[in-house]
């Protein structure tokens, strides 16, 4: 994809490229579009990171911002190289060097894969500014993400409120999840506490799967001593294979791991009645139209997984005030914006005869697009 042919009404409105030769750091930084406020989002780090990559996740990240009605604007950043190697340190500190123009001026920085809460510490100190980075340690004064998981509370939460629209309740709903990283164990988690059956999880080592359900505080247990490499804990019987997560009879498929997983080769296998994306971009367009037809909803991801915006939201207030934000007014906001939006985009999809991803873009470009208009910024 051409970068310059893809830019539209929307943006991206910059991208920077930044490089440099003593520590080896290549990123790039995306502001897609700041209408409705300076540009946020999470730093991704990984070998294979490319620019297309973060300007179609800032765009997300747009429509997610406005999506859940809070003043911030899209934004990415990515940053090629392993995430565990030992000279992270001064790759990102030489990223944020190389970005002092930009933040926090035009964007603040967060976290995403392959980023911990230190290195978003290290991006403050580096800058010198408290204001540079959200998702920072708990005892700096940022807001504890994955201990609270309020990215896979508020997919749980779209879950609840997507059954109830079709009469169920996540009380013996079967659920599968793929990606039992830091959002799908939450989703488990909070799903579990609504009488679901989790039947399938995965992660990048293996799939564990039981139609009569697993034992999700066992395996919570085991996530947080093992990591990924939990899923050998589990017996040769209870083992399937990778993408299998996808294809299982449940009601409810939770897509937390990577982008387009969900394609026009997947799709038609699929036996859920409900796709909560988890992750960002799971489910390729051609795909959608497929499970469309099929009569598999599909919450989208800028409604179902914007739980970590909400949350951002308090942490972008605490980053100047000398005290910490409430974990509780953080997690009701959450659960409370989540079913609120996934009922409305799915009310406006039935009303309309679209498809939940459009009547959900619809709803975003419209704030979006008036923000523009106030601003001068449409021809």
């Amino acid at each position: 994809m051409d970068l310059l042919q893809s830019m539209d009404e929307w943006g991206p409105e910059k991208i920077v490229c930044v490089s440099d030769t003593k520590t080896g750091m290549r990123g790039v930084l995306v502001i897609d579009n700041t209408a409705r406020g300076s540009g946020k989002g999470g730093i991704r780090m990984g070998p294979d990171v490319s620019v297309n990559e973060i300007a179609r996740l800032a765009r997300v990240m747009t429509w997610k911002w406005a999506a859940v009605d809070l003043f911030h604007g899209g934004a990415k950043a990515g940053i090629a190289g392993d995430p565990d190697g030992a000279g992270k340190e001064r790759v990102l500190r030489a990223f944020a060097r190389k970005l002092a123009d930009q933040i926090p001026s035009q964007y603040v920085a967060g976290l995403d894969m392959g980023l911990t809460e230190r290195d978003a510490a290290i991006i403050q100190d580096e800058l010198g500014d408290r204001g540079a980075a959200v998702g920072v340690p708990e005892e700096l004064g940022g807001v504890p993400y994955d201990k609270l998981g309020v990215t896979g509370h508020g997919v749980a939460e779209s879950a609840d409120a997507a059954l109830f629209r079709i009469g169920r309740s996540s009380a013996g709903a079967r659920v599968s999840i793929q990606g039992f990283g830091a959002v799908g164990a939450a989703a488990a988690r909070r799903l579990h506490e609504l009488g679901a059956q989790i039947v399938a999880l995965s992660t990048s080592q293996g799939v564990v799967y039981s139609p009569s359900g697993l034992d999700v505080p066992k395996w919570l247990d085991l996530r947080a001593e093992h990591g990924d490499a939990c899923v050998q804990a589990a017996p040769p019987h209870h083992r399937i294979a990778a993408g299998a997560e996808l294809l299982v009879d449940c009601e409810v498929l939770i897509p937390a791991a990577r982008q387009d997983v969900l394609d026009v080769d997947v799709a038609p296998d699929v036996k859920a009645q409900l796709i909560i994306e988890g992750a960002n971009l799971p489910t390729t367009p051609a795909a959608r139209q497929v499970l469309a037809g099929r009569g598999v909803t599909v919450v989208p991801d800028f409604i179902a997984n914007a739980g970590g915006v909400i949350a951002a939201a308090f942490a972008m207030d605490a980053r100047r005030s000398p005290f910490r934000p409430d974990p509780a007014a953080i997690m009701t906001s959450v659960a409370e914006r989540v079913r609120r939006n996934t009922d409305q985009v799915l009310t406006a999809a039935e009303r309309s005869g679209t498809l939940p991803h459009a009547a959900a873009l619809s709803i975003a470009q419209g704030r979006v697009r008036a923000a523009m208009e106030l601003r001068g910024r449409l021809p």
